[in-house]
């Protein structure tokens, strides 16, 4: 979906307020935008946390997306097979270039995981796609560790032409 005025509280609870319930939906939504990659796939990998804030919000709303998705899709997920290697700023109010030096070299695979990723087709999973910085630094990570294709498939992508927020 696109992420704008009319999706972003429905994002945002989901991410912030513990709202959860709606994640199935969610999913099969992504399951249907995404139903060719996801054919293709040996793995759905989501963007992760760093573990601070993780401890704070309880749970990454991508691998809770991820964990629907694997159960709709059959292609199994792997809910921490990245790791966030350092705390980054959010990336709200940064512009592009900003963004992707906040998030550059902050991804790695876990040890592991080394072998399964290894030629493996991922699918990235992820809430939303501003600039794309965030699944562009994953991607990275995942095929220095030799993954042989990446993709990503998120539940909103916000607006080119809109500002930034």
């Amino acid at each position: 979906m696109l992420y704008d005025e009319g999706s972003r509280d429905l994002v945002l609870h989901m991410k912030h307020a513990d709202a959860l319930a709606g994640v199935p939906v969610m999913a099969r939504w992504m399951q249907r935008a995404g139903a060719d990659m996801l054919g293709n796939a040996d793995f759905l990998v989501p963007v992760p946390l760093h573990w601070r804030r993780l401890l704070h919000r309880r749970y990454n709303q991508s691998a809770e997306l991820a964990r629907a998705l694997a159960q709709q899709s059959r292609v199994k997920a792997l809910p921490d097979g990245l790791k966030r290697t350092r705390a980054t700023p959010t990336q709200g109010g940064l512009s592009r270039q900003q963004r992707r030096e906040n998030v550059r070299d902050a991804f790695s695979v876990k040890d592991r995981y080394r072998a399964r990723i290894n030629e493996a087709k991922i699918v990235l999973i992820d809430d939303v796609m501003t600039t794309g910085a965030t699944l562009e630094a994953c991607a990275a990570a995942l095929l220095n560790a030799g993954a042989a294709q990446v993709d990503a498939l998120t539940l909103a992508r916000a607006d080119r032409n809109t500002p930034l927020s």
